[in-house]
């Protein structure tokens, strides 16, 4: 990962349609000065307020990461998160024309795609990474998340699913932008037909589709797979996403059956003993 803090060296625009909301939005990735972080911005809204990308600001965990700051909202940001992460995009202006991302492909590659053609620019300060000092662990169950001390970034996951296609997957990766882009970037977010009948009731999974998701039935794969472990891997992509909430961190994730709002408990010890140290 780059010592030095980076930004885009241009801005660079994409259009699509959110994952959850279904709604269409443009999206505007802008150059951020130092320590600004990533901001998503609600041009759509009067006086255009912003929300940064920070644990601080998570609401909502349910089926994807929600940020609020006042009238400012957006909801499904885990994956753009996970892909600036992945790649080592420190400040960034996001700007938004409705209230979710793009979907893309139900991935991070489209941004981290957009991150390449816009190129990344050094800035003239370190990037602050915080070398996790303490074990934190979070149970729920027979779920669980935890990281411990480590030197560097690495993930551990175990994802157990009864779907006869699915079962359970091992993934374990040493996060480099290489790795990140080889392995995980182009790993799609995971639904189930029987599910997307009830979630569209509760306004979710508006915008998915058998491109933008791996969309199972009963006993088989309505999409086609890009790895055989896609899901394990699209897990991972979402840690990457919502402990990208705390900043830059060194340390060893091991995670079974976690989500969203375990994740988000994780993001908030860590940021506890970042605030101690």
């Amino acid at each position: 990962m780059a010592l030095s803090q980076q930004t885009l060296a241009r801005t660079i625009e994409y259009k699509g349609n959110g994952l959850h909301s279904g709604l269409p939005v443009t999206m505007t990735l802008k150059p951020a000065p130092i320590n600004t972080g990533i901001v998503f911005v609600r041009t759509d809204l009067p006086g255009a307020p912003s929300v940064k990308a920070h644990i601080d600001n998570v609401t909502n965990t349910m089926r994807a990461t929600t940020l609020e700051n006042g009238e400012a909202k957006v909801f499904t940001v885990e994956h753009i998160l996970s892909a600036f992460y992945g790649i080592g995009l420190d400040n960034c202006y996001v700007e938004l024309d409705s209230v979710e991302p793009p979907v893309g492909d139900g991935s991070g590659l489209v941004f981290l795609n957009l991150v390449k053609e816009a190129g990344l620019a050094k800035q003239d300060v370190l990037r602050k990474i915080h070398k996790v000092k303490f074990a934190h662990t979070i149970y729920d169950g027979d779920r669980y998340i935890t990281i411990l001390p480590y030197d560097g970034f690495r993930v551990t996951f175990v994802s157990i699913n009864p779907h006869p296609l699915l079962g359970t997957q091992y993934a374990d990766y040493t996060i480099t932008p290489e790795v990140f882009e080889k392995e995980l970037s182009a790993a799609r977010t995971i639904g189930f037909l029987k599910e997307i009948e009830d979630l569209q009731k509760m306004g979710l999974a508006l915008g998915g589709s058998t491109e933008n998701a791996l969309v199972y039935d009963d006993d088989s794969c309505l999409s086609i797979p890009r790895f055989e472990d896609e899901l394990v891997r699209h897990k991972i992509l979402d840690v990457l996403g919502d402990l990208s909430l705390v900043g830059p961190i060194e340390g060893h994730v091991i995670a079974c059956k976690s989500s969203h709002e375990l994740n988000a408990r994780l993001s908030r010890e860590i940021i506890s003993e970042i605030r101690e140290a």
